[in-house]
């Protein structure tokens, strides 16, 4: 039997706008497995980020049952222990993980630092050779690099803490054709080598058909099939 990572009981997922509370996502049941790439697919604006993000810890206004890899994680409490390690997430816009004003290696080497991980530029180094980067890129600064550079280097800032869940919110929705099959491609290079279990987010179902083990459709904050 497959072990479960994720598994979600009635989840709802609400928005402070102003005064108002908006509930954004509806009861959703899920469960991802151990080892499996799952994908939620919908159109922008259904709630699929807003549940994404709320598996990276990132917004404690939600209600129902979640237990991430063995946790049993309340609303409104931050991740903390190996919980913050071991999830991690990829963003639509690779800009919100890399500092704007730091080289590549500073802003990669800090949660390193942080765990006293030991070897830290060297393995920067390899992770830049995992995705198909040079090694000499770590000295840039984000704008120096391409959309697609700059995605890499997001997926290694997020696989250098050896997470067992990775979470990836529209990964390659904001390049074009030919590098967004070079990101999936390497996606999938990666959960073919390790231990990984993917969460998916898109728009689009011909990248989850690419990507995915099992998916569900969302729309209007509920989960379909």
């Amino acid at each position: 039997m497959s072990e479960a990572i994720a598994q979600l009981h009635q989840l709802s997922v609400s928005h402070r706008m102003g005064h108002e509370v908006r509930t954004v996502v509806h009861n959703v049941n899920l469960t991802i497995n151990k080892g499996e790439c799952f994908g939620l697919v919908g159109p922008s604006g259904c709630g699929k980020s807003s549940l994404l993000w709320v598996l990276a810890g990132l917004n404690g206004q939600w209600e129902g049952s979640l237990n991430l890899l063995g946790n049993d994680v309340k609303p409104g409490k931050p991740f903390t222990g190996s919980l913050r390690r071991d999830v991690q997430m990829v963003f639509q816009d690779p800009y919100a993980s890399l500092h704007p004003k730091h080289r590549l290696l500073r802003t990669l080497a800090e949660p390193l630092k942080i765990i006293k991980e030991q070897d830290i530029e060297q393995k920067i180094a390899e992770g830049f050779r995992q995705v198909g980067l040079d090694p000499a890129l770590m000295n840039r600064y984000p704008h120096q690099l391409s959309g697609g550079q700059r995605q890499r280097v997001a997926i290694v800032r997020a696989l250098l803490l050896k997470p067992k869940l990775l979470l990836l919110d529209e990964p390659t929705s904001a390049l074009d054709m030919s590098v967004q099959a070079e990101i999936l491609n390497l996606l999938n290079d990666l959960k073919a080598g390790g231990d990984l279990t993917m969460l998916l987010v898109s728009h689009d179902a011909d990248v989850i058909d690419h990507m995915c083990d099992r998916a569900v459709h969302m729309a209007k904050g509920h989960v379909l099939s």
